[in-house]
Parts: C-alpha cells; structure tokens; sequence
C-alpha cells in the first residue's frame, strides 16, 4: 500500500444516511494493511513528545513500530503495560489534543493516527485472544476500588499487577461506569468492547462485584476496619446532573442527558426485547456543547427526532470534539449557535410544548480566556418541542463524601486529592477520576487512577 508521509491514512466509515438510522459503531478503523501503513508514517522520535501528551505514558512509538512489522501482539503489550482500556482509548481520547496534538510529523503534514492505531491493536488482540500480563504472585494486601468506570478500572489493573488483591465495588448492576451508561453504542460497542476490556481486568485476578452502593450498603470506614482492607480507592465519578434553574424545567419530557443515555446505553431502551421507556420525541432540544450533548442528541436523531443543539457560544467555542460535532452534522443534528434557553414551555397538561431561546453574542474574555456570551436585548423567540435534555456537566454524588468522616470535599462537592498521589485527607483513602475533578474526559480519570495506584503502592510498600 503506497503511503503519503504527510497525509494520513483514511479511516473508513459508515455512511452518514445509513448510521443516523441505527446504533453500530460509526467508525470502522483500520485492517491491517491500512494500519501497518499508517504506521510507517510514525517518526519514532526519541524525545517523543507524543508520550507527554498521554495522560498514562504509553510508550507510543515503540507499540507503533511493532504494529510496523506486523507484530500485533507485541504492540499490544506494550500498550498495555501503561493502559488497562486500550480498545476504550482508542475510540474516544481526544487524541487530537494529546498525544496527536504534540505529534513532530502534524508540524508539517497530518499527524500520526495515533487512537486509530491503538485501536487496531487492541481490536486485534481480543479477536485472537490475547490477555494482558498478570502479576507472577499475590503480595497479601488488599484493596478495594469504589466504581467500575476508567478511573477505577485503571487503578485496580494496575494494582493487581502488582500483586495487590483487588475488589471492585460498583454501584450499578454492570461495570463500566460511564463507559457503560454515558457513551453511546454507536461510539463504544458495549458488549464487544466495554465488557471485553472489563474482562481483561478481571484476568489480572480483579474482583467485581455490582449492585454495591458504598455509603449505604456498607461504608468505607466498614470496609477497612470490618473487611480488612488496606487502603480505598474513590472512583466514583460525577453522576449528579445539574440543571439552568429556568422556568419550566419540571415539566414532563425534560430530562438530563445522564438520565436519557443511561436508559438508551445501559438499559438498552433502543433494543427490541426490552421494555426500558424513554422519551422517543419528534422534536428534542438539547441544551449544551460538550461531547455529552453530542452523544445525547446523535442519539435522539438515531430514535427519530428532528433534533437541535442550543448553545450560547459560537462554533470555535463549542468543548466537543471536532470529530463528534462534524459526524453530529453530517448525521442531520441542527445546531443553533449564539442562543441560550429562558424559559421551557409547558402545556396544560404539564408537559413541554416548546422552549423560549434568547440570541447571544461573545463579550469580553472570563477567567478561562473564551468570550462570556452576553445576550443580546429583544431577541428572544420559541422553539416548538416536546423533550429537552440538559446537558449542563455533572457533579460528584455527594453520598460517598456524607458517609465519610474526615474525607474533605470542597465548594463543588468534588473530593480534594493531591494530584500526583491521589491521597485524600484520610489516611489510606485515595480519590481520582470525575469525583474529584467534576466531568471530564475518559483518559484523564485513568490517569487518576494510574497516578493513585502508584500513590497506594508506595504507601502500602512502606508498611
């Protein structure tokens, strides 16, 4: 296969008339053939900055110079000496403002598909098997791990390997976290990827065990005095929607976008043989930019809505993905920029008939350097609907943090860790991923977890 050095290798895709109908996956990644020529492109620098932009170090052109020669397996160990989710990373890092973002060959040309490749190896080596390594022996000291999402799974992989016996504790009736109830099918195949890499932690000798609600089943104190564990792991994310305040939002067919995937995602409302309900709409407004706005209104259109994204800044200022917002486009998602909600509108049977928008426009600068949208006076107008879904972030439930005494949170409710070690303010207790940041991005919770699983080692290691 002929290969440009300066232009990546095309990824395929389905088509965008085809995949707006239905819930596989929209990108096809590459065979081998495409992969092994995608991978020539790779400089392997010695100073790679590419593995500066990895949240979990991956040694990137080393696995890349094994998917070069064709060793599959090889790349795939390497990788997953840093990463416990390779097949999850691979679909939905923001590669392009990390690894790929630093990458020397987009100076001068497209980058290096970096998540594209790390996909293929991981896709390969569970097509044929392949586990990761586990620890030789156990080293007699337990830990337990508070939620199955990235951020847990990381930690408690890494720490098996390490000899520590594991047990993770998750709240919902499947692991995952928001890899199972947030991200859409269409992005993270649930069965043929999520629960494959969930088993491949298992096969470090990890337990799971489900339907476990810390903070009210038992507590994490019970666990370390009556359970004999030896240190804790808070993994829990940010499940706690938050919502505008405006006038309306009580109505019926208004919903956060956390409750709307977990019924399609988790509870497979989209799925003939389930009787999961969920609001199949006409017409959807969601209200917000981010990647979980994407999925919440990629996936109202995919029920057969006609479906808007409201969002009060402009196009440049949208925190989704590129890639999510040009397949939300290409897929028929309207996106009504510069416009922010005031009020939904209520029929008088109480539910949503539609939903008041003022337009807005970019002011100066805030603290974080993008323009506060200011609205603009007399402009408002009705959107006629029947759902809107909220997609506003989401905060730390605050149950773990209530039923813990001596675990210091601060004004958002996240828990306070020390970043490069994960402690908390209680001994042996440890914290990383969206509980203690609030929403954020599947690779940086696994960093937590990685960074916290070095902190439990070295604590543990000094007894």
């Amino acid at each position: 296969m002929e290969v440009n050095v300066l232009v990546r290798v095309p990824v395929r895709e389905q088509d965008p008339k085809v995949r707006a109908t239905n819930f596989e996956e929209v990108c096809l990644g590459y065979d081998a053939d495409e992969a092994m020529a995608e991978a020539t492109r790779c400089l392997n620098c010695k100073n790679a900055q590419c593995v500066k932009g990895c949240p979990v170090s991956i040694n990137i052109p080393a696995f890349i110079e094994q998917v070069k020669l064709g060793n599959f397996t090889e790349a795939y160990q390497i990788i997953s000496e840093s990463s416990a989710l390779p097949a999850v990373c691979g679909r939905v890092c923001p590669q392009e403002s990390q690894c790929e973002g630093k990458c020397i060959r987009g100076f001068k040309g497209d980058p290096v598909s970096i998540g594209k490749l790390e996909r293929f190896v991981a896709d390969t080596a569970r097509e044929n098997g392949v586990k990761p390594k586990k620890a030789e022996k156990l080293n007699g000291k337990k830990v337990a791990v508070i939620g199955s999402g990235p951020a847990g799974l990381t930690c408690a992989g890494d720490l098996a390997k390490l000899g520590y016996e594991v047990t993770i504790f998750e709240a919902l009736h499947a692991a995952g976290g928001v890899l199972s109830y947030g991200i859409p099918e269409f992005r993270l195949p649930k069965d043929k990827v999520v629960a494959a890499e969930v088993e491949n932690v298992k096969s470090l000798g990890v337990k799971i065990e489900t339907n476990v609600v810390i903070g009210k089943s038992t507590k994490i104190d019970e666990l370390m005095a009556e359970e004999g564990f030896d240190a804790v792991f808070i993994g829990s994310g940010a499940g706690l929607p938050r919502f505008m305040g405006i006038p309306g939002e009580q109505a019926n067919g208004v919903f956060s976008a956390n409750e709307f995937l977990t019924r399609n995602n988790l509870m497979k409302a989209f799925k003939e043989g389930y009787e999961t309900p969920i609001s199949r709409g006409k017409k959807v407004v969601v209200v917000g930019g981010g990647n979980v706005a994407m999925d919440a209104a990629r996936t109202a259109l995919r029920l057969g809505a006609e479906t808007h994204i409201v969002y009060r800044r402009g196009e440049e200022e949208l925190p989704a993905r590129a890639e999510e917002v040009h397949h939300a486009k290409e897929e028929g998602v309207i996106f009504d920029l510069l416009q922010n909600p005031t009020e939904i509108l209520v029929d008088e049977n109480g539910w949503v008939k539609g939903i008041r928008i003022i337009k807005m426009e970019l002011g100066e600068p805030d603290e974080s350097g993008r323009r506060s949208p200011v609205e603009i006076p007399g402009s408002e107008y009705e959107i006629a609907c029947d759902t809107v879904i909220m997609s506003l972030g989401t905060s730390p439930n605050p149950l773990i943090s209530s039923t813990t005494p001596g675990l210091d949170i601060n004004r958002r409710k996240c828990i306070v860790a020390n970043e490069e070690t994960g402690a908390t303010s209680k001994a042996a207790v440890f914290a990383g991923g969206d509980a203690v940041t609030g929403a954020a991005t599947v690779i940086l919770a696994m960093g937590a977890g990685k960074a916290a699983a070095k902190g439990i080692d070295e604590l543990l290691s000094a007894r």
